[in-house]
């Protein structure tokens, strides 16, 4: 009768240390499915179709960190493009200078209102001056937030008699307002931005 019950009470152990393997062989088999399931669908996400041309087209969408330093220096570039190029037209001035308020905070209008006061845009348009810049580098601190940044160019100042080149030095900080519009695509915003430097190079005449 005891061998019976020694007999029974080993079975049970052995039914035992089945049943929780094969529980935890589950949870395990549960948590892979879950995770090629989530992984599946993160895949699935990050593929989208392009309609171009009459052409549907693959493209993978990548996490926004892989190109933020190029997403921010080219925010830097188009605001400095549509602040500093300008033709003397007033209402072309007025349409830049607008594009490029969208994408910074009150320290560029309050720079735009010092030119406006200053009578600057009115002696382009009276001189017939064009001015534009090309830009020589752009320098962001992605250690830091906001994002320091500092801008190197060169601006020319061209009339029909000679051209003016400059050197232009900027510098501010890039806040992420994660609101991407027609008027900021990137969804960035500088602040802080002011001009460090504004000389003349050379006067060339023409």
């Amino acid at each position: 009768m005891f061998t019976q019950l020694k007999n029974i009470d080993t079975a049970f152990q052995h039914i035992k240390r089945f049943s929780l393997f094969l529980i935890l062989a589950n949870a395990l088999v549960m948590c892979f499915c879950i995770y090629k399931s989530y992984d599946m669908v993160s895949t699935a996400q990050s593929r989208v179709h392009i309609l171009f041309n009459g052409k549907v087209l693959e493209a993978v969408a990548l996490d926004r960190k892989v190109n933020l330093q190029v997403e921010l220096k080219d925010h830097i570039k188009t605001f400095h493009q549509y602040f500093f190029d300008l033709s003397p037209d007033d209402k072309a001035i007025q349409a830049t200078i607008a594009k490029a308020l969208y994408l910074a905070d009150e320290s560029a209008k309050k720079q735009y209102d010092n030119l406006k006061e200053s009578g600057y845009y009115n002696n382009l348009i009276s001189a017939n001056i064009s001015q534009d810049i090309e830009i020589d580098s752009i320098r962001v601190d992605l250690n830091q937030y906001p994002y320091p940044f500092v801008f190197y160019a060169t601006q020319k100042l061209v009339r029909s008699t000679s051209t003016l080149k400059r050197k232009l030095i900027t510098q501010g900080q890039v806040r992420d307002i994660k609101t991407q519009t027609d008027n900021n695509p990137h969804g960035f915003l500088i602040q802080k931005w002011e001009t460090l430097v504004n000389t003349d190079l050379n006067h060339k005449a023409l």
